[in-house]
């Protein structure tokens, strides 16, 4: 089979322990931007991928940032971008300041632009893993500036202790079932996208534009639950070895461990690149 074009999942899938590009990574990548695309698919926001590209050699090439929600052609065209209405958005802080026990911090993503309530534990474990910098915003004056901007989310991260994000995680599934995209990396992690956005429908959104390239003309990688669609639908789709079982599962072939360069090991001996 002859592939036109590689999808790579980050955190967990593409970087090594130290969350960067390895050397090797860097390489296999640098040595494959020449014969078809490369593009990062992540719950990410795009500047948190940009460093990653230029990294590898490959900024400027599309990616694909929210799960799925904001697709970005080459040179940063935007292909398709779904966000949470605003309405949605009052929703789920409503939620939140319902609870006595305490609050779970909310941070507001769209595009470029990540809004923090205060630089607390949660907030500075994101910028460390993603070396971005949030702007710190209240719930409440992010809300006011979107709603005059008439503008939503592309993501909502909701993050606390593991009892106050079970608890918010039933909420959301009683109270607004049908309406929103819940998504769980950690026990005290949800990532929210609008109903129906995953990082399939935003590769499907990416192809709507490039009739050349199908599904079966692709090759994926991942390790979580986010990417299980993804791998199950593109003619190759391979799991690192640190996947969820359910994710090996679907996938066609698996790889080594993240920290031990799976994607980069993988790609070389496909490719007969030398490391």
């Amino acid at each position: 089979m002859s592939y036109k074009i590689i999808f790579s999942d980050i955190d967990g899938t593409l970087l090594d322990a130290d969350r960067t590009l390895s050397q090797k990574t860097i390489k296999v990548l640098s040595e494959l931007k020449s014969r078809f695309p490369i593009v990062l698919i992540s719950s990410r926001m795009p500047v948190q991928m940009y460093y990653l590209q230029e990294k590898a050699g490959i900024l400027g090439m599309p990616l694909i940032a929210y799960n799925g929600a904001l697709v970005l052609d080459k040179g940063g065209e935007v292909l398709h971008s779904v966000e949470i209405p605003h309405a949605l958005c009052e929703q789920i802080v409503a939620l939140n300041e319902q609870y006595t026990q305490g609050k779970l911090h909310i941070s507001f993503y769209n595009f470029n632009e990540w809004y923090v309530p205060q630089i607390d534990q949660w907030a500075e474990r994101e910028e460390r893993n993603t070396a971005t910098t949030p702007v710190v915003k209240s719930n409440q004056e992010v809300l006011s500036l979107w709603k005059a901007q008439n503008k939503g989310a592309h993501k909502l991260m909701l993050m606390g202790e593991e009892a106050l994000v079970e608890a918010m995680w039933e909420a959301l599934q009683t109270q607004m079932a049908g309406q929103l995209q819940l998504y769980r990396a950690k026990n005290t992690y949800i990532e929210i996208t609008l109903q129906n956005v995953s990082k399939l429908t935003g590769i499907e959104a990416f192809l709507a534009h490039h009739k050349e390239i199908t599904l079966a003309d692709a090759i994926a990688f991942g390790d979580n639950y986010n990417d299980q669609e993804m791998l199950e639908a593109v003619g190759l789709g391979v799991a690192v070895a640190n996947a969820r079982e359910e994710v090996k599962a679907v996938a066609n072939d698996t790889t080594h461990h993240h920290k031990e360069d799976g994607v980069a090991r993988y790609l070389a001996q496909m490719f007969d690149i030398e490391l």
